[in-house]
């Protein structure tokens, strides 16, 4: 092997333009417009002057959380739709087909809407009101604990 024999790989990189040699006058960069200019970039978004693929989307009107709102549960809705000692949790509310799983998503929150008789045992991940609360103490239920 000879040293005139090796070949050495050129790095890839940005082409420099307009540095002499046989480009000549515009160097490849065509003739005026923003590109032909130094220093010049357009932005990747821009589409010549239309309207841009995200203008040209459907608008929604209003907002969207990003923190979706809990599922109200009153006591007079748990007094009819469990017996005593039931368990209530958000596995057991979907199990009895009482919501649906995409309405279910913030989690569930007790309100003192109603009475409750029946000792009910509760997930710790349903929330409670303090009245709501003070009402399934009374009526001899429990939370269990995470």
């Amino acid at each position: 092997m000879q040293i005139h024999s090796l070949s050495v790989e050129k790095k890839p990189g940005r082409k420099r333009v307009g540095r002499g040699g046989n480009r000549g006058k515009t160097a490849g960069r065509g003739t005026k417009g923003q590109k032909s200019r130094s220093g010049a970039s357009v932005d990747p978004l821009f589409e010549g002057g239309r309207s841009t693929l995200i203008d040209r989307l459907k608008k929604l009107k209003g907002f969207k959380s990003p923190n979706p709102k809990r599922t109200t549960l009153t006591l007079a809705f748990l007094e009819h739709h469990f017996s005593v000692g039931d368990e209530v949790s958000r596995e057991t509310l979907l199990a009895k087909k009482l919501f649906s799983p995409k309405k279910v998503t913030g989690g569930f929150k007790v309100v003192s809407s109603g009475e409750l008789t029946k000792a009910l045992s509760f997930d710790s991940r349903i929330r409670f009101s303090d009245t709501a609360l003070e009402a399934v103490k009374k009526a001899g239920g429990t939370i269990k604990e995470a």
